[in-house]
């Protein structure tokens, strides 16, 4: 019996466009190992048997009788997933991002396994980088490090393990993959209907889905959910990205947390909104005391132990740009976060992502169109926070310095932020369109420069 994908891990398949591939970045920057990028790819070649999805591909039910497939790769090519790339030596962090950001525009093969690393050579200060890119359908870009799962040890002297041989399984025919979801309906009977509207019109489909599984959601967003404000971030977005960095010490957040109150979460949101206060400035955009943006902020909590936690609280935050006291927006912000500020707009935002995803099980463009629109009324930009380890992680021996998490974006929406804390640092991936976006250095400059103000004021 084949493995079939999720409902939310096919819906995010549905949703990629050439325009606004879906995929997960990463970016790590690493001192050069002893032998150097040839002695990464050999590490992933060894330990790619930890993690078998990365040799599967997905594979459509004909007529779309039920969710696509994992089935195994027959053709698969490491060499065409794992990539080699250089800079013109001494390269620049300039010279990395700008191939970074051509790297991230361009879509995945959605007939391979979704997946590419690349293994940059040239980078200055004797350093290497490695930019990944993963479909969300692969791995749950919240609660990993991209392919860091194969690549990082906390030993630097790990001991690299023999590659093991693979054959790819038999992969399914059609009539087979119709057999069984026929099957699987038989066994469960609910999903036969939604199945038959399926057969009708993707339209359809779509009605079925969000009916199904957004319930009463729907007429929650329409009642008390107003569409976000617009501004400069929403915008046709093309297929071009830019990306831009930036960093803060975690001894400097925690010092203006322990000060002003709230926790690091709100401290970084506080950053970002200021940030975006000053650029939205800078362009010449009204900015009133009460403006804002509204921002969909998934956060991976953390215990108070300090270990990662795989829980997720994901909600609608109105940042509020139009203040201009950095101490003011912190307590607005701790104050939203804590769930008790505008309770009439405190609808889920994980089943917001949900209904959204539930495009029609096909590409039909209307149904596109209706599931793209309504996450481009609802929030502004997606603003992504994953704590990671605060110790030292190796790879083929080679010292991870830094890690820049790159979020995907959606239709309309020419902006996405993620941050992830490591060994002391907290860093900060800004992914932009091209176009409408452009100056997205000039907003990571801010972040920084807000950080620094915040510290100034906590003494």
């Amino acid at each position: 019996m084949v493995e079939r994908l999720s409902a939310l891990d096919a819906s995010f398949v549905y949703l990629d466009e050439p325009g606004t591939p879906m995929h997960v970045g990463g970016l790590l920057v690493l001192e050069t190992p002893p032998g150097g990028v040839d002695a990464l790819a050999a590490l992933v070649a060894a330990r790619l048997a930890l993690v078998p999805r990365y040799r599967q591909r997905i594979a459509v039910v004909p007529a779309h009788l039920a969710d696509p497939v994992w089935v195994d790769d027959q053709d698969f090519d490491l060499a065409y997933h794992v990539r080699r790339s250089g800079l013109p030596r001494p390269g620049t962090e300039a010279q990395l991002l700008d191939l970074v950001s051509r790297l991230a525009s361009r879509p995945l093969d959605r007939n391979r396994p979704l997946w590419e690393a690349y293994l940059i050579e040239g980078l200055e200060g004797d350093r290497v980088a490695v930019m990944t890119k993963t479909h969300p359908a692969l791995v749950d870009g919240l609660s990993a490090i991209d392919i860091g799962q194969v690549l990082l040890d906390v030993d630097p002297d790990a001991p690299v393990p023999e590659p093991v041989d693979w054959e790819p399984a038999r992969a399914p025919r059609g009539t087979e993959l119709v057999l069984q979801a026929l099957d699987e309906y038989l066994r469960r009977p609910s999903t036969l209907v939604e199945a038959g509207k399926a057969a009708v019109t993707d339209l359809r489909t779509t009605a079925g889905r969000i009916g199904s599984v957004a319930g009463g959601l729907l007429r929650a967003v329409r009642s008390t959910v107003l569409p976000a404000p617009h501004g400069p971030l929403n915008a046709p977005v093309g297929r071009q990205r830019r990306v831009a960095v930036a960093r803060a010490r975690l001894d400097d957040v925690k010092r203006i947390r322990s000060v002003h109150g709230g926790t690091v979460n709100d401290v970084l949101l506080t950053a970002v909104t200021g940030a975006l206060r000053e650029w939205l400035l800078s362009r010449g955009e009204p900015v009133g005391g009460g403006s804002s943006v509204r921002a969909l902020v998934p956060v991976a909590l953390q215990d108070d132990d300090g270990l990662s936690s795989t829980r997720v609280s994901s909600r609608l935050v109105e940042l509020p740009v139009g203040e201009p006291n950095p101490r003011v927006r912190l307590a607005r912000l701790a104050y939203a976060m804590r769930g008790i500020g505008s309770p009439g707009r405190s609808v889920d935002a994980d089943q917001l992502i949900a209904l959204t995803g539930f495009a029609p099980s096909t590409l039909h463009a209307l149904g596109a169109r209706a599931a793209r629109g309504l996450s481009r009324r609802l929030f502004n930009l997606v603003i992504t926070n994953v704590p990671g380890p605060q110790v030292p992680l190796y790879a083929a021996g080679g010292l991870m310095r830094e890690v820049f998490p790159i979020v995907p974006l959606v239709r309309g929406q020419g902006l996405s932020i993620g941050m992830t804390s490591y060994h002391g640092t907290v860093f900060f991936g800004f992914n932009a369109d091209r176009d409408s976006v452009g100056d997205v250095d000039v907003l990571a400059d801010l972040v920084e420069q807000e950080v620094e103000a915040l510290l100034e004021a906590a003494g």
